[in-house]
């Protein structure tokens, strides 16, 4: 297993980043085409409309159409699929090694000419919209986009990336080809390759699929701030439970080289399971609910706190006032030296299971790029948890007071 590398392929006066890793362990092949300042942040007054896109581009090619496309796949074992984050969309393929220069024409054949028919819009809609329709009742589902319109009021992260039933509606044909053509384009990829393939075989044929691609416009990801003045909304709803999720700004840059403590911070807050403080306060010792979590999120695009948790409904005001007593305390007088012994041994030990997969190898790589970090900045960072201090840990957390500025959004009767 060699270490991850990054080059560059220059073609048409584009240079597109190659983040490259090879593993001859396994016979297998996975390449992620990402483009950045693409995802549900790209919606514009379209919400929704870059998770649609994504779907379509899982309707095979108009050539072959969804079904003998999927076939075509199945029989040679190739993965391909779109999805969306809120800052990227990626196209993933991955096969053996004997099929990963077929499963390379098959991107190159999607990208050239995607399934935008009538037919497979018609169908991308109605799923859609029955997904939503669905979720209406799923009250996790509903205080969460309740959390996020409070926490970016006025953003274009305020909106359900997968959209409303009423945005839904109204996403033409002519909507998905001008997002696609606006998005996929090669000024904003990037490259993840990893598996066992050799990058000299690789770049030319990489460099036919950048080819196909319009040039576009390269944009930087704009970053939008959370709201300081705490906000409460109560969402009234024929539930037996109190859905309660809470958030708070969090003032830390993506490329901030204290992140290491602000994992740590989390973990210990409401990020670790059972031996959290919210865990511990909430159910262990009040009973007020089967789990409670809290992350703290740090993108291009957003940094903040969030979590979550349900709890009976007359038990909701003092689960609410036990989530702001816990995050107050925890600002106010850190953490024990016990708490991050028991961390630090977690977080160090259970590493491995992170990068298992050549996926998220390349996913944890491309990070590291993205955010502008060296390659194996993580192990880097492993290493600065390890050694981290209390009295410095503490005193970082001392720094983010801002986190007290909770807001609400509560799904109860």
């Amino acid at each position: 297993m060699m270490a991850a590398t990054v080059q560059y392929i220059e073609t048409n006066g584009v240079k597109v980043p190659l983040i490259f890793e090879q593993d001859e362990r396994l016979p297998l092949a996975t390449v992620q085409f990402i483009f950045t300042n693409s995802g549900s942040i790209a919606d514009g007054s379209k919400v929704g409309l870059a998770k649609f896109s994504s779907k379509m581009m899982n309707e095979g090619t108009k050539k072959l159409g969804s079904s003998a496309f999927a076939d075509a796949l199945e029989e040679k074992a190739i993965h391909i699929h779109s999805s969306i984050g809120t800052e990227t969309f990626v196209l993933e393929t991955g096969a053996l090694k004997e099929q990963f220069d077929e499963a390379l024409a098959y991107v190159a054949e999607l990208l050239a000419d995607p399934n935008l028919t009538e037919q497979a819009f018609k169908k991308v809609k109605t799923t859609t919209i029955g997904g939503l329709s669905g979720k209406a009742n799923d009250f996790d589902y509903v205080a969460s986009n309740e959390l996020k319109a409070i926490l970016f009021e006025g953003t274009p992260l305020a909106n359900p990336s997968s959209g409303t039933i009423e945005s839904v509606e109204k996403i033409t044909l002519e909507d998905v080809e001008k997002f696609l053509a606006k998005n996929l384009v090669s000024s904003r990829l990037i490259i993840a390759v990893g598996g066992d393939v050799s990058l000299a075989d690789l770049s030319k044929k990489l460099e036919n699929i950048i080819n196909v691609l319009p040039q576009g416009e390269h944009e930087q990801v704009v970053h939008y701030e959370v709201r300081k003045e705490p906000k409460e909304s109560l969402l009234a709803k024929d539930t037996k439970q109190a859905y309660i999720y809470f958030g708070a700004p969090f003032a830390m840059d993506v490329e901030d080289k204290e992140y290491y403590k602000a994992r740590v911070a989390a973990h210990i807050l409401g990020a670790g399971g059972f031996g959290s403080r919210l865990m511990e306060e909430i159910r262990v010792k009040r009973g007020l609910a089967y789990s409670a979590y809290a992350r703290i999120h740090v993108n291009k695009s957003s940094s903040y706190l969030s979590g979550y948790l349900q709890t009976k409904l007359e038990s909701q005001k003092e689960a609410e006032k036990t989530v702001r007593d816990v995050v107050a305390d925890f600002v106010k007088n850190g953490v024990s030296k016990e708490e991050l012994k028991q961390t630090k041994k977690f977080l160090l030990g259970s590493e491995p299971l992170r990068v298992e997969t050549m996926s998220q190898r390349l996913g944890r790589t491309f990070q590291e790029f993205y955010r502008g970090h060296e390659l194996g900045y993580s192990l880097r960072e492993l290493e600065l948890i390890k050694d981290l201090k209390l009295k410095d840990l503490n005193a970082f957390i001392q720094k983010h007071a801002e986190i007290n500025d909770l807001s609400f959004a509560i799904v109860s009767k």
